[in-house]
């Protein structure tokens, strides 16, 4: 596999780097580009680590080598969240910077699945399709917006209250990645009840755990490990599922549903991405509500990414 990271310098780029080093399959390649100096020392850095994975540094200048033969691009490139700012606020900056680098990937890769990690993923998914579309090459099973990070903090969140081991853990979260456009599905989660009250708190929580990083670091940044990770889990997942795995993971992609035209579902992905989109069940009434609530800002989010591009 050769996988690129755009945007690889960076806090979410160099943990998604550091992870992908140690446990992409042998005799796989990744390709780091970043617009900051320091990229090429990024690279050497990871090189030194004992793992049968090559890693090649990529300047500003030299995005169309990072990208020539990729199988998979992820992109973490942008600006990180700043106390007080909203995802809506990262949007002049990043949008640009999203549209750039996907032209490069319809120039230079086209066949490649894209993870989109670039906030606000909500709008930044429907720029890098309205971008692959102008480009003749947009396949809707190749383009995901990576939301693994609401999985992860659910599952975290939900073992923490009730007493059990993560791994142990399950939880499906549908919707968007801003806001009240995450949806955990609490209801659905095996072995473990909910009173009303856990399950507003939790839901809340979930919604807002960006907001509590950003918080913490107190003006340091954003999340950066727990996306790493997040990024990371969804790439190998993909991996896996491109070498021929059975794989489900919950991704924000195109849906036919009357949802929005993105939603994150929980999709089975095969060699050439997704292979199937699968229902995401019975909603429960808060949740129902939750969802009735939350669709026209979402559908507002991707209007707003459809239009930067097409004017």
């Amino acid at each position: 596999m050769k996988v690129a990271v755009l945007g690889a310098a960076g806090g979410i780029g160099q943990a998604l780097s550091l992870l992908l080093k140690t446990s992409l399959p042998a005799g796989s390649e990744l390709s780091l580009y970043d617009v900051a100096p320091v990229v090429p020392g990024v690279a050497v850095d990871l090189s030194h680590i004992p793992t049968d994975v090559k890693v090649k540094g990529f300047g500003k200048d030299d995005l169309a080598a990072a990208l020539t033969g990729c199988d998979i691009v992820l992109i973490p490139a942008g600006v990180p969240r700043k106390p007080g700012m909203d995802r809506s606020d990262l949007f002049n900056i990043n949008a640009g910077i999203v549209k750039a680098l996907i032209e490069g990937v319809a120039d230079n890769c086209p066949n490649a699945c894209i993870g989109i990690i670039t906030n606000p993923v909500n709008t930044t998914v429907a720029i890098a399709a309205e971008t692959l579309k102008a480009k003749g090459v947009y396949d809707k099973n190749k383009l995901f917006g990576v939301t693994t990070l609401d999985v992860i903090r659910a599952e975290t969140f939900v073992a923490e209250l009730k007493g059990k081991n993560p791994a142990d853990v399950h939880v499906p979260v549908i919707g968007g990645h801003s806001g009240t456009t995450i949806l955990p599905l609490l209801s659905q989660v095996e072995g473990v009840e909910f009173s009303d009250e856990e399950v507003a708190s939790l839901t809340h929580r979930i919604q807002n755990a960006g907001t509590e990083v950003v918080e913490a670091k107190a003006g340091g940044g954003s999340a950066t490990l727990s996306m790493g990770q997040a990024a990371a889990r969804f790439c190998l997942s993909l991996v896996k599922a491109m070498q021929g795995g059975d794989v489900v993971e919950y991704t924000y992609v195109e849906t036919n549903s009357d949802d929005a035209e993105f939603f994150a579902h929980p999709v089975r992905l095969g060699k050439n991405g997704v292979e199937e989109i699968l229902p995401y069940g019975e909603l429960s009434a808060f949740e129902q509500k939750a969802k009735d609530d939350m669709l026209d800002g979402l559908r507002g989010d991707i209007k707003i990414g459809v239009e930067f591009v097409n004017g």
